[in-house]
C-alpha cells in the first residue's frame, strides 16, 4: 500500500484530476490518501467528492482528511508521494494586490503568477510555506517524492532544489499541449507520428525540433502561420516564433508579460493588436468564484460521480516508479549537472525527464540556440534574485528581482519599482515574512 498526501487539497478540481487518475488507474492499488488544507469547508467538499469516485471504481484508497498547519505532519507521515497544489493568499486578498498596486504605478498584467511584480510576490508569499512542507518531509517522510504543481513554478521548485535534499519534480501542463496546440489550428494533423523536443525553462520552453516520419515540419508550420495569420488567442506566440526562430511552450497572454515588447504603456495600439487579455487572471477567478456553487452540486453531491483519466503527469509517475515501467514527461529540475549547457547550474529548467523506479532522472539536452538561451535568461536572473531573497530575507533582493524584471523595467524607472516593491511588501503584511 502508498500513501499520496495532496497539499492544498481544497483545490477541489484539480484534486479530482490527480487523484481520481489514481483510483481509476488499473494499476495503482490500494493506497492512503492524505488530504491536506487550512480551509474546513473547501477540505471537506474534496472528501465527499473523492469519497464517492472511491466507491463507484473498486474502494481501492482510504481517505482522511487534515485541516491546519497542526495537522501537516501528521498528513505527511510515511508518504510516499506528496502533491502540492497550494495557492497562498488566494484571489483576495493577495492575488488582487498583485494586480491593482502595480496598475496605479501605470504597469499592466495579465496573468502574474510566473514571472513580473505578481510572479515574483506570489513567489515571496509561496517559498516559506512549502519550505516548511519540505522540511516536515525531511522529518518524516525523507524518501518521498514532492511533486510540485504551484506556481510561479520555476522559482518555487528552483528554492526547493536549492534548499533540501528532498527529491522533487515541478510539473506544468504547458509542455504536454505545446505540438498539438501548435498544429491543429493552423490545420496541421497531430497524431503519435509527430515527435517533438522541448527544453527552456517553465513557461518559456522552446519547441526546439517537430517532425512528422522525420519530417521537419517547422517549415510547413511558419508558411501556414504567415499565410493564415496566427490564431487570435495565439498571436503573441507566433510573433516571438517568426522573430526568433521557434515556438514557445506557454500561451500568449502569459508570454506577454515575460517579455518588453507587447504590453507597452507608450504602444496600447498592441494590445489590441496582438489580442492580450489584460487583467485575464482576476477576471479567471472572478468567473470561477461565480460559477463555484453549480460546480460544487456536480462535483461534491453526486453519489454516482465518475472520473476519466486526465493527461496530468502525477498518476503516471507513480505507476513507473511503482512498476519501474518508464515514462518520460518534461519536468522541472535544477540545472546543476548543466542539462542545458548555456544557462546557469542554480536555474530550475525545464527538461524532459525519464521516470523509472530509480525517481526522475533529467536528460542532458546541450547547448539552446543562442537566442533561446538569452531570452531565458532575461527570466531566469528575476527567478534567481526572488529565490535569493526568500532564503536568505533580505530586502534588497527583492528589489533586484523587480528591476531586472523584463516587463517591469521596460515601463517603470529605477525610483518607481523600489516605490512599488515598497507598497506591496506593505500591502502584503503578514502573507509575507519580515525582510531585512
Amino acid at each position: 500500500m502508498i500513501k499520496i498526501t495532496f497539499m492544498g487539497a481544497g483545490s477541489t478540481v484539480f484534486a479530482k484530476n490527480v487523484l481520481g487518475d489514481c483510483m481509476v488507474s488499473p494499476d495503482i492499488g490500494a493506497m492512503d490518501i492524505a488530504l491536506y488544507d487550512i480551509d474546513a469547508e473547501r477540505l471537506s467538499d474534496s472528501k465527499l467528492m473523492l469519497d464517492a469516485i472511491n466507491r463507484n471504481y473498486g474502494k481501492k484508497a482510504r481517505i482522511k482528511t487534515y485541516l491546519g498547519v497542526e495537522k501537516r505532519k501528521s498528513a505527511l507521515r510515511n508518504a510516499d508521494f506528496v502533491i502540492n497544489a497550494i495557492q497562498v493568499g488566494g484571489y483576495e486578498p493577495c492575488t488582487v494586490t498583485d494586480f491593482e498596486i502595480p496598475k496605479k504605478y501605470g504597469l499592466r498584467q495579465t496573468i502574474a503568477d510566473t514571472l513580473g511584480i505578481g510572479g515574483i510576490f506570489r513567489a515571496l508569499r509561496t517559498i516559506p510555506v512549502v519550505l516548511d512542507f519540505i522540511h516536515d518531509m525531511e522529518a518524516v517522510c525523507p524518501d518521498a517524492l514532492f511533486i510540485n504543481y504551484t506556481n510561479p513554478m520555476a522559482m518555487i521548485t528552483g528554492a526547493i532544489q536549492r534548499a533540501s535534499s528532498v527529491r522533487s519534480v515541478g510539473l506544468c501542463h504547458s509542455v504536454q499541449a505545446c505540438a498539438g496546440g501548435l498544429l491543429v489550428p493552423l490545420g496541421m494533423p497531430y497524431d503519435e507520428k509527430v515527435q517533438y523536443k522541448i527544453a527552456g525553462i517553465n513557461h518559456q520552453g522552446w519547441l526546439l525540433e517537430i517532425s512528422r516520419n522525420g519530417e521537419d515540419l517547422y517549415p510547413e508550420i511558419k508558411r501556414r502561420s504567415l499565410e493564415q495569420g496566427a490564431p487570435a488567442y495565439d498571436r503573441v506566440r507566433h510573433e516571438i516564433m517568426h522573430k526568433f526562430g521557434y515556438y514557445v511552450t506557454e500561451s500568449s497572454e502569459h508570454s506577454s508579460e515575460y517579455m518588453p515588447y507587447f504590453i507597452k504603456s507608450a504602444h496600447p495600439e498592441l494590445i489590441e493588436r496582438f489580442n492580450i487579455p489584460l487583467d485575464e487572471y482576476p477576471r479567471r477567478c472572478v468567473n470561477q468564484i461565480n460559477e463555484w456553487n453549480h460546480r460544487r452540486e456536480l462535483l461534491v453531491n453526486q453519489n454516482k460521480l465518475e472520473h476519466t483519466r486526465t493527461h496530468e503527469y502525477a498518476s503516471y509517475i507513480i505507476e513507473a516508479m511503482m512498476y519501474n515501467r518508464p515514462y518520460k514527461l518534461g519536468g522541472n529540475v535544477l540545472n546543476e549537472e548543466g542539462l542545458i549547457s548555456n544557462l546557469p547550474r542554480n536555474a530550475c529548467v525545464e527538461v524532459p525527464c525519464l521516470i523509472d523506479a530509480s525517481g526522475v532522472q533529467p536528460v542532458a539536452v546541450g547547448a539552446l540556440p543562442p537566442q533561446l538561451a538569452a531570452l531565458n535568461m532575461t527570466n531566469i536572473n528575476p527567478q534567481l534574485l526572488a529565490i535569493e531573497a526568500a532564503l536568505t530575507g533580505k530586502k534588497e533582493h527583492i528589489y533586484h528581482a523587480a528591476l531586472l524584471d523584463p516587463h517591469t523595467s521596460a515601463e517603470l524607472t529605477i525610483d518607481e519599482i523600489i516605490s512599488m516593491c515598497d507598497e506591496l511588501i506593505e500591502a502584503h503584511g503578514d502573507w509575507l515574512p519580515k525582510y531585512h
